[in-house]
């Protein structure tokens, strides 16, 4: 089996990309092209398990953590045979994240999206995507999160007089647009997608072929919404801003404007720039790594917002949800 590089979103909410270097049932992973984790997992545990051996869920055994600076720093050993084997997993990832860490960001290849959909079928949020079609057998949330960040974080004054935050209004609105089914789709290079199986729903969408616009960029359909939701939407996107800029298929005009927004919160550039695939305003971006620099240097205590971490899962779930 050859060793692969790939990247994937962490949705539900969309909170960032996860770059991967795999082989077998090792893996390398990064969310800042900077620190980076390797994993290994007993696959033989799943032999002879058949279709059910996919859903099954072993645990991973910490490999070591690594970046460039530190070099890296090895997790616990276990004396037995099944170790060595994957020890030597472990290393045949270690070695090649030491050749090919600097060539990030890596293609995208979760191109089996799970969309929630509006009452007229037609996509309204991203909830999940994955690598495979074995995978889209996983039963995910079917309601769309702002997350938990947002929730604490994330303002607006689109909509006046929320006795709620603005994340958690936000949320509600989604969801209440929703028609209650969840369909997976394959997107194609050029943005088309494949309409495969619906959960809490009947099989007449599947095999339906819908065009590239059909599927909001930033992945929460606004068609349907007043000014002021829109608007809602609008500032939550801005308030993304420095995850969005991480997805290759943003165009220069959606770039620029996401640019603009994303320096309004430096750390968070400094953190994830190393991974955009492109820039519009190189100038902007080194000014807020810099003012990202002084931050840096500060006391904690005068820090306004420390950056929510972002955490590994395969399972995609999000922290604290």
């Amino acid at each position: 089996m050859q060793i692969e590089c790939y990247a994937q979103r962490l949705l539900n909410p969309f909170r960032g990309v996860v770059h991967v270097i795999r082989y077998l049932s090792a893996e390398a992973v990064t969310t800042d092209g900077i620190e980076w984790d390797i994993y290994v997992a007993n696959d033989a545990l799943l032999d002879g398990l058949g279709r059910a051996g996919r859903r099954a869920q072993i645990s991973d055994i910490r490999y070591g953590h690594w970046s460039a600076e530190t070099g890296l720093k090895r997790g616990p050993l276990y004396p037995s045979d099944d170790f060595r084997r994957l020890e030597e997993m472990g290393a045949v990832v270690y070695e090649h994240l030491l050749r090919v860490h600097r060539t990030v960001p890596f293609a995208f290849r979760d191109q089996f999206e799970l969309w929630l959909l509006d009452r007229h079928d037609q996509p309204l949020a991203l909830l999940h995507s994955v690598c495979t079609d074995s995978e889209t057998d996983t039963k995910p949330p079917l309601d769309w999160r702002a997350g938990m960040a947002a929730q604490e974080r994330f303002q607006s004054a689109a909509i006046a007089g929320l006795d709620e935050s603005a994340g958690e209004y936000l949320t509600r609105h989604v969801n209440s647009l929703a028609s209650g089914v969840a369909q997976w789709f394959r997107r194609s290079d050029d943005g088309a997608g494949l309409g495969l199986h619906t959960l809490r729903g009947s099989d007449e969408l599947h095999g339906r072929v819908l065009e590239t616009d059909a599927f909001p960029p930033l992945f929460i359909a606004t068609a349907g919404m007043d000014a002021a939701h829109a608007r809602l939407v609008h500032d939550y996107h801005a308030w993304q801003a420095p995850w969005m800029l991480l997805l290759p298929q943003l165009d220069a005009a959606a770039r620029g404007t996401l640019e603009a927004c994303a320096c309004r919160q430096a750390e968070l550039i400094e953190k994830h720039c190393r991974l955009y695939p492109a820039v519009i305003d190189r100038a902007a971006l080194q000014a807020a790594r810099v003012e990202a620099a002084l931050v840096r240097g500060l006391p904690r205590k005068n820090r306004q917002d420390d950056a929510l971490p972002l955490f590994y899962s395969e399972l995609g779930v999000s922290e604290g949800e």
